[in-house]
Order: structure tokens, then sequence, then C-alpha cells
């Protein structure tokens, strides 16, 4: 086992649909950027295009470069259909940093929406590109933004399966563990400083519990006699929800995020896996085949009565809830085809969202409006995102390697 390495392959991702009422936006170059690599502008605009609520415009270098301070010519940018624009400017300050600030303007109503400055070193600049793409998409869309964010993946090459932690574009990807055998079911915790994970490292499955800071190889977290599989974090961050066959048959229990105290939650003579907490952390949805055939159930985290939740279809799985709580997704299985499906809680009116026939592993972008899954594109295992209504697409591939059981991190504490 190796952990924490540099990878040496980045996620390359490809627009494949686009959504409707797109808002036109201008990014400018940044006065001064030449001297910071990548160009800020330049993944600020890639941010914003990829998540299909932005139709991105293209801007002419000027000279002398706006800047932040910049009296804007609102008429000209209203002629080239811009209903926003972006400015900004690098300044070189002391002990070899940069103070990088911008400010985004309403175009048709000739006014400020607001700015921002960051003080930061040649390494933050891309993570300095995300937060001004999250506050341009939060001020023009008044939902927050995911470009801060990260995903964790399983990745094969060969023999060799390794996790991975990416940014949410698939930038700056670093393999977290590295093991000849499988590695499977990574889930975030809610403040995002540690992942849970099955590994086969010991020819059995076993749940650890990493520390993303931490290089140490971690030691076992849930390991009882027999399968400790499908790990997924309560909301406080303090239990494990996970399925075990410790007393025969695999059912589900409530353990600490150490293994400790378990409590088991469901009882029957089926298979009961894929276990994830509702938002408020008081029920948990599961997957079962108590009934015959695969279907999404729900229980209390106190145990008790178990309700059946999807009815239509003879094979459904993966069960992912919304951050509002007001949807659940999963894979549902209709003519021979694994797609992934959202269910509105609340109706119970359900729609395909993707168009595959192997999808799997759906996951939710924190802020509900993206998820992610993977799929089969040429043979082999990619990722892929769509929008919550289905609307946006995008492929998530790297050459020559197997991508798989992907998950959305949260929002930085920071």
């Amino acid at each position: 086992m190796l952990v924490a390495s540099q990878a040496h392959a980045q996620l390359a991702i490809e627009i494949t649909g686009g959504g409707g009422n797109q808002i036109p936006i201008a990014i400018a170059q940044f006065a001064g950027e030449p001297q910071l690599q990548p160009g800020i502008s330049d993944v600020v605009e890639a941010d914003l295009a990829r998540s299909g609520r932005f139709r991105t415009l293209y801007a002419p270098s000027q000279s002398p470069a706006l800047n932040d301070a910049s009296n804007v010519d609102f008429m000209n940018w209203r002629s080239r259909n811009a209903d926003a624009l972006v400015v900004g400017g690098i300044y070189l300050v002391a002990g070899g940093r940069y103070e990088v600030r911008f400010r985004l303007y309403d175009v048709p109503k000739q006014a400020s929406l607001g700015g921002l400055s960051y003080t930061i070193s040649r390494e933050q600049v891309r993570a300095t590109a995300h937060r001004i793409a999250d506050f341009i998409y939060e001020k023009l869309t008044g939902d927050k933004g995911v470009f801060s964010t990260r995903i964790a993946y399983v990745e094969k090459r060969g023999s060799q399966y390794r996790l991975m932690v990416a940014d949410a574009d698939g930038e700056n990807a670093q393999a977290m563990l590295t093991s000849n055998e499988p590695i499977m079911s990574p889930a975030w915790s809610p403040d995002g400083s540690r992942l849970a994970y099955v590994s086969f490292q010991q020819k059995k499955p076993i749940i650890y519990v990493q520390r993303l800071s931490d290089a140490r190889q971690p030691t076992p977290a849930v390991n009882f006699r027999g399968s400790n599989s499908a790990p997924a974090w309560s909301p406080d961050g303090r239990s494990l929800a996970v399925a075990l066959s410790r007393e025969g048959g695999t059912q589900l229990f409530l353990v600490g995020a150490d293994g400790s105290n378990a409590r088991r939650l469901t009882s029957s003579s089926g298979i009961d896996t894929e276990p994830v907490f509702s938002p408020d952390g008081q029920s948990i949805y599961f997957t079962s085949d108590r009934g015959g055939s695969p279907q999404i159930y729900r229980v209390s985290v106190g145990g008790g009565d178990v309700q059946r939740i999807t009815f239509s279809g003879d094979y459904n799985v993966s069960p992912r809830v919304s951050p509002d709580g007001k949807t659940l997704v999963y894979v549902s299985r209709s003519g021979g085809r694994f797609q992934v499906a959202a269910m509105d809680l609340g109706t119970r009116q359900t729609q395909v969202l993707t168009e595959g026939s192997r999808d799997e592993s759906p996951s939710f972008a924190p802020n509900g409006k993206m998820i992610l899954y993977a799929t089969d594109a040429g043979g082999r295992g990619v990722l892929a995102a769509t929008s919550s209504d289905g609307r946006v697409k995008q492929r998530l591939s790297m050459p020559a390697a197997d991508v798989r059981e992907p998950a959305w991190g949260p929002y930085s504490p920071n």
C-alpha cells in the first residue's frame, strides 16, 4: 500500500449537453495576468462554462488592460450582448506574493455587483480562480457555487487500484491510496477532512477512515467478522451507517467513526446495503431485495418500521438524497439499461436523467445542482455529470484508465 502520491494524469472534462436560459457573460483578461499561470480569467471562464448556466463571450484583449478600478464602457459591452462582465487585476506585493482583485458588473443596469481581493502565492492560482467563479455563480444565479469543492474516485490501471482526490474540474489529482486489491465506496466526511472507503487489502472487505492531511496508512475502522461495506457518514460526522454480515446475512448497522458501539438497524431475510443518511440525520435510505427485487427503502436512525420508497420497475439501487432533502436519485433498470433516475420525494414523480446503459454510483454536488456518476464509454469506466434537471451533461475521462466510484465532496469549511 502506498499513500498520498501525486498522480500523473488528470480527468479531462467534455461538455456534452448545455442548459437553457444561459447568462451571457464576458470575462476580460485580468491586468497583469501573464505573470501568473494558469491564467485566472481562463480558469474562471472554464468553470462558468462547465456549469451550463453561462454562455461565455469572447472578450478581446485591451490596451491598457481593464482592471478592477477601470471605468467600464457599458454600451460597448452591451453591444457585444453581455449581461455580465468580470474585470480584475493581479499585482505583485511584498514577499513575492500577489494581490488578486476583481469586480463583477451587471451590464444592462450599469451597476457593480461586488468584488473581492485575495493575497496569494503562485501555488494558489487555481484555487483562487475557483473562489472567484463561486462568487460570480452565486451572485448571478442565487445558488452557491461548487467550483472550489473536490471529488474522489477510484482509478484502475492494469492490476493497480488508486483512490484519487481531485479538484471539481479534475485538476490537481492526487492518489490517496494505491493497492493491488480493489478499493470501493469512497465517502466524504461532512467537513471534508476524511474519507471512508472499503479496501480488500486483507483479502476481505474492510472499512477504513483516512484523514486527508495524514500520509500514513490508516488502520481498519470497521473490521468485524465477514463483510464490512458501504460506509455512509452521519451529518454530524460522528457515526457511519454500514452494511455488515457479522450476524449472518448483510444488514445495516450504525457504528462510531472508529467502528465502536455497533447497533443493528435492520432485520430482514434479504440483503440490506448501500445506506445513506437524509440531510437532517433522522432517516436512512438503503437498497434491499427483501421484497424479491432490489428496491429503495427508508428506516429511522432509531430503527423500527421500514418504508418502501420505489415501486416502478424491478431494479432500483444506490440511493442518494439531495442536500435539501427533496430529491432522491438512484440507479434504475429499464429495458436492460441502467440509468440514473430522480424522484421528487414530495410528489413521488420520477425522471430519468442519464442516457447510458451502465450508469452507476450517483453523487450530488453540495449545492444539489449537479450529479456525478460513473458510466461506460468505449469499454472502460469514465465519470459523467448531469444537472439535476437532466439538461446539462458532462463527461470526465482519463486515457488508459478505468474510472469509477465517484463521490462529490462537501463545501470547504473555509
